[in-house]
């Protein structure tokens, strides 16, 4: 009997190894990617978040515009880590609505696009008080070997409304392709749902629109969620327009509605924004250089009123006698 078990046993902790090793190899062979919203961005621009036209490609489907913020050193010193901040604020007592129709907390997302040989810095270079403030927070480059084109998010927007970046900054002394001087800084930050998916196909988070001139012939609630609105036109040719389950319609039979007159309210209380900023790459070296510098005229100008007394006494004494 006792052997029995032990076989049972046995069998059972084979079977449950074997279950785990074909379910963390199937993860690595064929990685799954996470179907949010920085996943989207990178499926509609693969290369970089930012057009020729300086727009950065989120806004392609979060049509809504709200401010966004970026804080940045004014000048940072070589191989050093500095904070980079970017702050999506937004009125926490509001929710979206949610891909099923019901109404939830809103999620933030930020992409930082920093200067070429500046990326977020290694555990071990980031100090405690930085470790603190970026808890919480997963990192991850818009393209493989792209380190300067960071995506944070979905976050849960009541806790991470200021995102912190750590970042460290390049060494021109080791890394002969980056130089000293001024560099741009660009910033993204979102705040929930996107009315546009990146297939074209608008998401239950936006307007419906008439999709033909006519009247309201009816306005039919779905069992399982959202509307049809039957629109009739002048000729007896009747379209009837779905609406997700999410906006309220505004619109009642008998009413007549032109083409792309709104059908239903507007539920989309997040939206993107954007932001650019400046940050100097200083040379120590530099600095040294312009405190001596400064040091130097500080003392030629001590001299020359020191001389210019004694000029002037001189001439009093030469008067006198």
């Amino acid at each position: 009997m006792i052997a029995r078990r032990t076989r049972i046993l046995t069998r059972g902790l084979i079977l449950t190894v074997a279950t785990l090793v074909i379910f963390l190899a199937s993860d690595i062979a064929l990685p799954q990617s996470a179907a949010a919203y920085p996943f989207w961005a990178q499926e509609t621009a693969p290369e970089t978040p930012r057009e020729a036209t300086g727009r950065i490609v989120c806004a392609n489907c979060h049509l809504g515009v709200k401010p966004t913020q970026v804080e940045v050193p004014q000048s940072v010193l070589p191989d050093t880590v500095f904070k980079a901040v970017v702050k999506v604020p937004y009125d926490t007592s509001v929710q979206q609505i949610l891909g099923d129709g019901s109404k939830g907390g809103l999620n933030v997302g930020a992409v930082l696009m920093l200067p070429e040989g500046f990326k977020i810095a290694p555990e071990d270079r980031i100090p405690e008080d930085l470790k603190e403030e970026t808890e919480g927070i997963y990192y991850q480059t818009y393209k493989e070997g792209q380190d300067n084109v960071i995506i944070v998010g979905p976050l849960p927007g009541e806790q991470y409304q200021e995102l912190v970046f750590p970042v460290l900054s390049p060494d021109p002394r080791t890394d002969k392709s980056v130089h000293f001087g001024k560099y741009p800084v660009h910033v993204g930050g979102n705040r929930g749902r996107g009315q546009v998916y990146p297939t074209g196909q608008a998401s239950n988070n936006s307007v419906v629109k008439a999709t033909a001139a006519g009247t309201i012939a009816q306005v039919t609630a779905i069992e399982s969620g959202g509307y049809e609105i039957a629109i009739q036109a002048e000729d007896g040719t009747q379209t009837t327009v779905p609406v997700q389950a999410g906006p309220e319609p505004i619109v009642s039979e008998g009413q007549t509605v032109k083409a792309g007159d709104p059908l239903t309210n507007d539920p989309n209380v997040g939206g993107f924004g954007q932001a650019d900023g400046e940050i100097v790459l200083q040379s120590s070296g530099r600095i040294v250089g312009l405190i001596a510098f400064f040091m130097l005229v500080t003392l030629a100008q001590i001299f020359l009123v020191l001389k210019k007394k004694q000029v002037e006494k001189v001439q009093a004494a030469e008067m006198n006698f």
